[in-house]
């Protein structure tokens, strides 16, 4: 079954040999692949994207008589399709004025055929990352870390806007795995997954070395747990494992998000929200990073963390953590070029959506492992972060992305 459905709405005082060419012609001209369902709505709501083909004038009020079964069968935007032709467009315009008067979502998907193709393929993508998301169970293991008062989220929100549920994990239970887990040899933990390379920070590899095998046993361990509550991702509070086993969860969340395991830092739920939209539009976590250095005048930010997705970087060292200089951090090295940079909050009323450009990766000795510069499109937008933040981590992911999410949080 194909991602897209296209129905049709067609008033019988058009000749139908005219309008079957017409049809033709049109949706020949669109190049999007899609199941013709004509006018049987049997199966309307259960195809990713469904459209409705308003191939003529005169057709208000037969989708008017039509409306009260798609309501019972689908609660999405109506997205209606036309040519113009045959007074389609006029038709359409009214339908979609009537469906507003009701409080009713919808929209015309009219213009050249490039225009109708690329929206039709953004609409596809994000309502399959919106279907990828319904039943999503995501982790909170530990709870927020008490520093980030100002990054927890509405579960109830959460469940009903996005259909993710937020699941409690206590941190003993974690601790109970990794005691649990047996240890991995230091040349197991890493090999040379995704294709990245990987090397040790020469002044820190005698301290690394000795913190691997605890630094696996935590990566196995997130994993049992992961696979233990039926998770599609989660976000530790980490620095408790600092005291509790003398080590980080770096290496395990930067290689689980490799994986496909969206992993978050510090307990930050709307992080891992943000996260998890990106995953679910993209396919990669992204990187969760505070901003550590703002240029209002050039639009450069310097993002830092200690860990990154294994799959977003070129190459990557191990050094231990920045804060503790203990266990295990990751330098990561992303190429540099287009990026985009995301962040919800979480009670879901905003978000920051902006693009840029990672113009160098850094290596300072003062800020966390994981560095880089990207250069803000708009340079005026770096006033966001010293007026209006939602906290303090935002998501980084490579290319440019503003489109697919500014759609995907249109209506949350």
């Amino acid at each position: 079954m194909n991602s897209i459905a296209i129905y049709t709405l067609t008033s019988e005082l058009h000749n139908e040999e005219a309008v079957t060419a017409q049809t033709r012609k049109f949706l020949g001209s669109i190049h999007t692949e899609y199941d013709f369902r004509g006018s049987d709505y049997a199966d309307y709501g259960s195809h990713a994207l469904d459209l409705i083909f308003v191939r003529t004038g005169g057709t208000e009020g037969i989708f008017q008589r039509l409306l009260p079964r798609l309501l019972a069968q689908s609660q999405k935007p109506f997205y209606l399709l036309t040519s113009g032709q045959s007074n389609s467009l006029a038709a359409s315009m009214e339908i979609l004025s009537f469906l507003q008067q009701h409080g009713l979502h919808g929209e015309i998907i009219h213009g050249n055929e490039t225009y109708i193709e690329k929206r039709i393929s953004l609409l596809r993508k994000v309502s399959e990352a919106r279907l990828q998301l319904q039943g999503c169970r995501l982790g909170i293991i530990g709870q927020p870390s008490d520093w980030l008062i100002a990054s927890h989220a509405d579960k109830e929100k959460v469940r009903q806007r996005l259909g993710i549920e937020l699941v409690d994990i206590p941190m003993q239970e974690l601790l109970d795995s990794i005691q649990a887990v047996a240890a991995e040899e230091p040349s197991a933990a890493c090999s040379t997954a995704h294709g990245a390379q990987w090397t040790w920070e020469g002044k820190a590899s005698a301290s690394v070395s000795q913190a691997l095998p605890v630094a696996n046993r935590i990566y196995e361990a997130l994993k049992a747990l992961v696979e233990r509550h039926r998770l599609q991702g989660f976000t530790l509070r980490c620095f408790d494992l600092l005291s509790a086993v003398h080590n980080t969860g770096c290496l395990a969340l930067a290689r689980l998000n490799g994986e496909g395991i969206v992993a978050g830092c510090e307990g930050d739920v709307p992080a891992l929200l943000s996260m998890t939209i990106v995953h679910a539009l993209t396919g990669m976590s992204g990187f969760q990073a505070n901003p550590s250095a703002i240029d209002p005048t050039t639009g450069t930010v310097v993002f830092a963390h200690c860990t990154i997705p294994l799959n977003m970087v070129e190459r990557y060292e191990l050094d231990t953590h920045f804060e503790s200089g203990i266990g295990v951090g990751i330098r990561g090295y992303m190429a540099c070029g287009p990026v985009t940079i995301f962040k919800v909050a979480g009670d879901l009323q905003r978000c920051f959506i902006e693009e840029g450009t990672l113009v160098s990766n850094l290596s300072k000795p003062d800020l966390c492992r994981t560095q880089q510069a990207i250069l803000l499109a708009d340079a005026s937008q770096s006033d966001y972060f010293l007026t209006r933040p939602i906290g303090n981590h935002h998501i980084i992911v490579p290319g440019h992305h503003k489109l697919l999410l500014q759609e995907m949080t249109s209506s949350l």
